[in-house]
């Protein structure tokens, strides 16, 4: 009788973000493929789990799915997992579940962590139609045609994107959809968690240089933005920030909010409020 495959969702960060059914199975089947074992061994270690692992990732996908699929065919179990999140979310692994399936071995999903369920819950952004489009193409013509399919796009779109590529794919953005809110999540469930919902224009102003992978989250075309409130002069802001700095008890809290309230990078806000100081 064959074995089943099991597709394992993983914490994308926290440790502590798997199922306690994620847990057993990963204790019990015979075999683990992981993306990374490297990486899937600080999990196993961390929950007490010793099951053998093996490694299935973009540069062996072919091989090791003939290799697995004899093992589950020969009655052993298999639990597929990524380096975090739900396995084949833009990771290897869709080889294996197709030859399963058309093998006749049952494939079983085990939900969980997700990154692209995480950063559009938490953007704000409407959750009742949205599409994940895994990563914008690389080849800089290509990534502006997609940037400007955005334009009358009716649904959320979630989308990874590397730093390396992040500052390109913004400006394309900008100069297509510039008014239009997206959010930029890093290091989601992490220490350094990091959440920016703002235009895509002033997003693009106070971005520093990026580090780690990105998830983002692109407003709908049909959904109406708030624009900021009419800015006021350099002496009205630095009264305000004043104020609000007292009320907070934080300068930096308040130089967040006014930023927010009228629109501006932190940067170009604490430029004006410096200059009133001269």
């Amino acid at each position: 009788m064959a074995g089943t495959l099991y597709l394992v969702a993983t914490p994308i960060g926290n440790l502590e973000d798997i199922t306690l059914r994620a847990l057993r199975l990963l204790g019990e089947v015979d075999l683990i493929a992981a993306e990374d074992t490297r990486r899937t061994s600080i999990l196993l270690r961390h929950h007490g789990i010793s099951t053998r692992t093996t490694s299935l990732h973009a540069h062996n996908e072919r091989r090791k799915t003939l290799e697995l699929l004899a093992k589950l065919l020969k009655g052993d179990s298999v639990a597929l997992v990524s380096d975090a999140g739900t396995p084949l979310v833009s990771d290897p692994g869709l080889e294996l579940v197709q030859a399963a399936q058309d093998a006749g071995v049952a494939v079983v999903p085990v939900p969980g962590a997700s990154a692209p369920i995480a950063a559009l819950i938490a953007s704000g952004a409407p959750t009742a139609s949205f599409r994940f489009v895994g990563f914008p193409p690389r080849k800089l013509s290509a990534r502006r045609s997609w940037c400007r399919s955005l334009i009358d796009a009716g649904d959320t779109t979630v989308f990874f994107e590397a730093p390396h590529r992040l500052d390109t794919t913004l400006r394309l953005l900008s100069d297509v959809i510039p008014e239009r809110r997206i959010a930029l999540c890093r290091e989601l469930t992490k220490i350094h968690e990091e959440l920016v919902v703002r235009p895509i224009c002033v997003v693009l102003e106070g971005l520093a240089r990026p580090r780690g992978e990105y998830t983002c989250v692109v407003w709908p075309a049909d959904q109406p933005v708030e624009p900021p409130q009419s800015r006021p002069t350099a002496v009205e802001l630095a009264a305000e920030m004043l104020v609000l700095a007292d009320a907070h008890g934080s300068r930096r809290l308040a130089l967040k909010e006014l930023a927010q309230k009228y629109g501006m990078s932190r940067r170009e806000l604490y430029g004006i409020v410096e200059s009133t100081k001269q």
